[in-house]
């Protein structure tokens, strides 16, 4: 339920400007997961990888909406975003380079291996970008010197 606007601080008003940021990430995720598992389940047998590689591209498609989305904010704590989005990217993409490690060992298939690594990808800038808006969409906006 909504507070009665007079409860209300600039923070709070600002966030109905926002876009919505998490939401598109979550959906990017959710792509991702899908088509991870209905291709983990499909990896000791021949298969199409129409069904996977659609759901990178879904995903890959909201990423990239969900980035236009949040460059178009100009009022924004931008030095927060940043800070906090490189370290999570680079946590992220450890964790997606290790897994990229574990299916190359595993001598996976070439055009499977080149979707689970677009899958990695998305996966370690999608996180980082979600932590960072996460962060960031409470932080106060610094003074414009116009």
């Amino acid at each position: 339920m909504n507070a009665p606007t007079e409860y209300l601080d600039e923070i709070d008003r600002r966030q109905g400007e926002l876009p919505p940021s998490a939401r598109i990430s979550i959906l990017t995720l959710a792509l991702l997961v899908s088509g991870g598992i209905y291709l983990a389940a499909q990896i000791n047998r021949p298969a199409s990888l129409i069904i996977p590689a659609s759901f990178v591209a879904a995903a890959a498609i909201t990423l990239v909406v969900n980035v236009i989305l949040l460059a178009r904010i100009k009022q924004f704590a931008w030095s927060n975003f940043f800070m906090v989005g490189k370290w999570a990217l680079l946590g992220y993409g450890a964790i997606a380079g290790i897994l990229e490690f574990v299916f190359i060992f595993d001598h996976t298939p070439s055009r499977t291996l080149t979707l689970f690594t677009s899958m990695l990808i998305i996966f370690a800038i999608n996180v980082a970008l979600l932590l960072a808006f996460s962060v960031t969409r409470y932080q106060p906006v610094p003074e414009s010197h116009d």
